[in-house]
Formats: C-alpha cells, structure tokens, sequence
C-alpha cells in the first residue's frame, strides 16, 4: 500500500469516511514527509505543527461520532502566505514592514476549515505574487524553477508534503506552478472564490486557485471555495459541495488555440500534437479556432492593468521601505506610476473586449486547448518561467485547469491548458476528467 503521504484529497476523504483512515495519522504523515524532503524543497514559511495535530485530533473525534463537516473533513492543505489566516503571520513573500499577524481567517481560507480541512501551515510566495523568485526548489529537479508565485504550494503539493493547497493567480501563478510540479491546477472564473484577506498584486485579475494531484482533488474543494450571495456569480451555473461532480463519460468538443501553440517551443507543439491526436482517437471532437482580433492586444493591457494597481496597493509601502523592496515588484510599481488613467482605462476596455469576444468561443466547446507553458519548467532559481500562455484567461476572468500529460526526456513533466467559457466550470471541469484519463499520468518526482 501507498505511503498516507502519497494520498490524495479524494482518496484521503474516501478512506476517513470509511474509518480507513485517521486524520491524526494523515496530519503526521504529511509532517513527517515535510521533515524528510523540505530542507531541500524549501517549500514552506511555517508548519503550525502543534495546531495541526491538536485540529487533526478534534477531526478523528468528530468522524467517530459520525459528525462530517464538509467533504475535505480530515484533509491538510498548504496555503500560500499571502492568504490570512488568524494567529499566523502573514508575510506576502517580502520582508519584516509587510507582515502582519491577522486575528481572522480570508473567507477562503474560513471556507476550507469550515469543510472540514487542516490547516498546515504557510508556503512560500513571491514578495507580493509578482515575479521575484523564492527559493523554493523543483521537487522533480532541485535544479529547476517550480514556478510562481504559488511556488511553495506547487512544491509541497509535488513533493507530496501536502495533498491540497492554495494559491492565487494574476497572470499564471497557479497553472504554471502546477505544469512546472507535474499537477493539476484550478483556476475558476474572476469572482469565484473570494480574494478577501489575500494580500492584492492586482485587484482586476487576482483569482484564488487550488493545487492538487488529480481533477477530482481539485474538485473536491472547489464547491466549499464557492462563495455564495456574489451578483457576480448569480448568473453562473451553480457549484455544490460535491465540487462540480460532472462525470463525463463521453468524449468532449475541444477547441484548439494554434495562436498560442505556435509560440511554444518545438517540443511543446510536439508533444501537444500527440496529445491532439491523443484526443481525437478517443472520441474527442477536435477543432481549430480562430482568435478574436482583440488577442493581439491582450498581454500588453493585462501588464498595464497589474503595474498601475500594484502600485496603488503597494506604492506607499514602496516609499517607506524602498531599499528592501525586491527588483522586480519595485520596477513594476514604479512602472504603474507613470502609466495614466486613460491609458488605463484603455487596457481595462481592451481586457472587456477580448472577454466579450472570446466568451461565445469558449461557449461552442466544452474546453480550450492550449500549452500551459512553453515546456517543462527552466533550469535555474533566477526565474520563474513564463506565464504568457495563462495570462488571456486571467486578464479575461475565464477558467482554467493545468493536466499533467506527461514526462519528457529530461525527466521534467510536461502540462496542457483547458479553458473554459464565464462560470462554466462544471463543464470545464468534466471535460477535464475525461481527458484527464485519456492521458493516463501517474508520474511522480522520485524525491
């Protein structure tokens, strides 16, 4: 049998609800595999060791007495340190004048405990989720980025130190990290899931995601994240605590985005062809699709938007501390400064168009295929790769999911990208079961 560490989120809840499986003993499982490999990985801010047991043991008690509180009851999740969580300093991966110690949880982090869930602690960020590298290591290659800014949750969820995390995405700071860390990542659509009490990089674009092993994992934990009462969402297909259990048992029409293909590397659009065609002899209904003229447009007024309120969010903390502020986040705040408001206004307008035009295109097929990168993730610390393939579904608020889809030559995992038309991600979600299965991947980093 599998080490308790190796399960996940829905193996793990299946095996509590049957008595299979002790929630203290997951907890310590996971801490355990946190001793063994973090000194390496680095993956991790702060393990609240001592809650996590104490909460594990409340969770063993309650499943005695036959009381569940959601579906994750029993599950550790990682969460990435821009997310509050009460008692729990709050460091936004930057340095001592932007923590802060907050006395309540983010709805998100209230919804996941509320489901049951263990907190374990907090990982590594990006200073502010912008594009300074941590130190974090690829638990596939040591040598290699995990990505960003969700680099600690990728890394401890690759490295099996915990089943579930919680990341947030601007431009590709979930899917990326998942691609890079051989999982599956869910990015749902803008508004989904609550951003309150994250720490903002851009309040336009920032989306909660999840980090997880499989789709189903994802899943699982999407319907408790759900907030309700949202106009934004009224309009949507609805999310249950069954996590948009959309069982698809036939194949899915599949839209291809040759555009952003054809900028991948060869290798990329190599393996995404034998995927295509992977696709297509199971049953899919596969397609080109044209894209809209606003496309052209769209990453440049996606960077506008981030830099101007970057800089409105962090601008006076910039003036106070700005010898200690890391190089990047520093020079896209000063960027932000000198864009004007009508030139922000104009990006915001762009970003309208290319959602309002894109949105009838996702609306044709269950899922858009794309490369989540441009391939497996780069050699190196001093970056954290490039989030160009994510970036048109975070500025246009669709949803996505980053698949694993398989291991290249030098032992790196390879990912696609399914996209999804506004508030579909039940659909989403069960195209990406099905495919999901079609690629049948099961690697693991040997670490």
């Amino acid at each position: 049998m599998a080490d308790l560490h190796e399960f996940g989120v829905a193996e793990s809840a299946r095996r509590i609800r049957e008595g299979m499986l002790s929630p203290v003993d997951l907890v310590t499982a996971c801490l355990k595999r946190i001793d063994a490999v973090d000194g390496v990985v680095k993956a991790w801010v702060r393990v609240d060791r001592d809650a996590a047991l104490r909460v594990a043991e409340q969770r063993l008690a309650e499943a005695r007495q036959g009381r569940w509180l959601g579906p994750l009851h029993g599950i550790p999740v990682a969460l990435k340190d821009n997310f509050d969580a009460a008692g729990l300093t709050t460091t936004a991966g930057a340095g001592s004048y932007a923590h802060r110690r907050p006395d309540r949880d983010a709805p998100a982090v209230a919804r996941l405990r509320a489901a049951g869930a263990i907190v374990l602690g907090k990982t590594t960020t990006t200073a502010f989720a912008f594009r300074d590298p941590t130190p974090t290591c690829n638990p596939w290659n040591l040598a290699h980025t995990p990505g960003g800014s969700s680099s600690g949750s990728a890394a401890a969820v690759g490295a099996r130190m915990a089943p579930l995390a919680l990341g947030t995405q601007t431009v590709g700071s979930v899917l990326r990290p998942a691609a890079y860390c051989g999982l599956v990542g869910l990015k749902p659509t803008y508004g989904r899931i609550s951003t309150v009490g994250v720490v903002p990089l851009s309040w336009s674009l920032d989306h909660v995601g999840i980090l997880a092993r499989s789709v189903d994992d994802c899943a699982l934990a999407l319907g408790p994240l759900v907030q309700s009462g949202d106009e934004r969402i009224s309009r949507g297909a609805s999310i249950d605590d069954d996590a948009a259990s959309v069982k698809r048992t036939f194949p899915p029409r599949l839209g291809i985005l040759r555009w952003l293909i054809d900028r991948a590397t060869p290798e990329m659009g190599a393996h995404l062809a034998t995927v295509v065609e992977m696709m297509r002899a199971a049953g899919a209904i596969v397609s080109d699709v044209d894209p809209p003229s606003s496309h052209v447009a769209i990453h440049d007024a996606g960077q506008v938007i981030t830099r101007v309120e970057a800089a409105a969010a962090h601008g006076a903390l910039l003036d106070k501390n700005k010898n200690d502020f890391p190089p990047g986040i520093r020079e896209a705040i000063e960027q932000g400064r000198t864009i004007s408001a009508v030139d922000y206004l104009a990006a915001q307008e762009t970003r309208r168009v290319f959602r309002d035009e894109m949105a009838p295109v996702a609306d044709r097929f269950d899922a858009l295929l794309s490369p989540t990168a441009s391939g497996p993730a780069p050699r190196g610390l001093s970056s954290t790769g490039d989030a160009f393939f994510c970036a048109p579904w975070s500025f246009a608020g669709m949803p996505s999911i980053a698949l694993p889809s398989g291991v290249g030559p030098d032992g790196l995992p390879w990912s696609v990208q399914l996209s999804g038309g506004l508030f579909a991600e039940p659909r989403l979600v069960g195209a990406a079961r099905w495919c999901e299965t079609v690629l049948g991947f099961s690697a693991a980093p040997a670490l």
